[in-house]
């Protein structure tokens, strides 16, 4: 008789794998050295964390479909593979940003994908009893990784220069992913803790049967989902692709203490994945989003106002709460409204969102940067679009209940 894998020691090999991921997230601790080393511009230097966020949205929906033929752990290991070269081959760009591209964006970006996407997928059907609290865990090792990274990077950037650095961290990265994922596979069909039921506000959530991709798409249901993930994660990951200049510049401080706020928002950016997620188990995933976007409107509003580095922080904490609880509340509301068999190419391609959200939230405020020498214009607008985005997730109710998939008649908002 076959054991029964322990479920949370699977989870714990998730939070590894997607704390190694995340790493991406302190790429801002590169463009300085970078731009000053080649004379590249800030926007040269984004693009390539740009490129890898973009393609990881494609990535993930690629690798959420070759897990319905080969299972989690072959697609996390081509995830290691992927990622690990990606970012060590990054270290022999030298002057050729064609190549940075290519390493760290492209190879790397199908790694991030690939990988991205496993944890969550396989979690949500090993804790079909606590599915917001499990994506929130599977995805805050993602939102955390910087807080590692950051400070580590800076360290070696500091000895051995952004090159050597790149080789190091593609190496380790290699190893930690492929590592955890020997632990990475599926539970038995029609698997339930034991003892379990769907609890009353459960069975409201949760749709009463299981879409296809093809369904899913269907449904306009799954379109506005798409717009909430894309239009939250703008917001942050703007800030994310310039926290290290933005408090050099607007707090006047050293790059070492920058690099202290990448850490700092990356735990806010995985506490916001767990908080929020575990919030919406109780007041629903629609509720959480309609308090997210109104505080980012507010926040980015008053950040052109402020010159403490304390006060920056905070702020900054908050966007990436809100984040983080995007990523966190997001699988849990695919599998509530679609069903979580499929949940794998489902979220997977609503993940494009991710990759879209990447080049505009960076290019935007780089760009504005570049042009007019200061963040203030890039952060009023993006003020009035989290204002806007409000109210989206009024009017985006659960498809309709049945046997058969609506056809794309709104739901009644309840």
């Amino acid at each position: 008789m076959t054991t029964m894998p322990n479920r949370w020691l699977i989870a714990l090999a998730g939070v590894v794998m997607q704390v190694a991921l995340g790493a991406v997230y302190a790429w801002s601790v590169f463009r300085i050295p970078l731009t000053q080393a080649y004379g590249w511009s800030i926007a040269e230097v984004t693009l390539a964390f740009t490129i890898a966020i973009f393609v990881l949205g494609f990535a993930a929906f690629a690798g959420g479909l070759w897990m319905r033929r080969v299972g989690p752990r072959q697609v996390a290991l081509a995830a290691g593979a992927f990622y690990g070269l990606g970012v060590f081959l990054a270290s022999f760009a030298g002057g050729r940003l064609w190549l940075l591209y290519c390493s760290y964006g492209l190879i790397g970006g199908v790694g991030l994908g690939l990988g991205y996407i496993v944890p969550v997928a396989t979690l949500v059907k090993w804790f079909p009893d606590r599915r917001g609290m499990i994506t929130g865990i599977a995805v805050a090792g993602f939102g955390s990784g910087a807080l590692i990274t950051a400070p580590l990077a800076t360290r070696l950037i500091a000895q051995v220069g952004a090159l050597n650095t790149f080789a190091i961290l593609g190496v380790v990265y290699l190893i930690a992913v492929m590592g955890a994922a020997c632990f990475m596979q599926n539970p038995p069909d029609g698997y339930r803790p034991p003892g379990w039921a769907p609890s009353a506000v459960q069975q409201r959530q949760r749709s009463a049967r299981t879409y296809t991709l093809r369904e899913a798409t269907a449904t306009w249901q799954w379109y506005g989902l798409w717009a909430l993930l894309f239009l939250n994660t703008t917001a942050g990951i703007a800030i994310i692709s310039q926290a290290g200049p933005m408090a050099q510049e607007i707090a006047q401080v050293t790059p070492a203490t920058a690099a202290s706020l990448v850490g700092v928002i990356a735990i806010a950016n995985g506490a916001g994945r767990f908080l929020w997620a575990w919030l919406s188990d109780f007041i629903g995933r629609r509720a959480v989003f309609l308090l997210m976007f109104p505080i980012q409107a507010v926040i980015f509003a008053l950040l052109p106002a402020v010159e403490s580095f304390a006060v920056l922080t905070a702020l900054a904490c908050a966007v990436l709460l809100c984040y983080g609880g995007g990523f966190g509340t997001m699988p849990a509301f695919a599998a509530d409204y679609f069903g979580a068999e499929n949940v794998g190419p489902i979220y997977g391609l609503m993940l494009t969102a991710w990759g879209f959200a990447g080049v505009l939230g960076p290019m935007l405020i780089a760009g504005l940067r570049q042009s007019t020498g200061q963040y203030d214009e890039a952060l009023y607008i993006l003020a009035g679009l989290m204002f806007l985005s409000t109210a989206i997730p009024v009017f985006v109710g659960a498809p309709a209940r049945g046997t058969q998939p609506p056809q794309g008649v709104p739901a009644k908002v309840v």
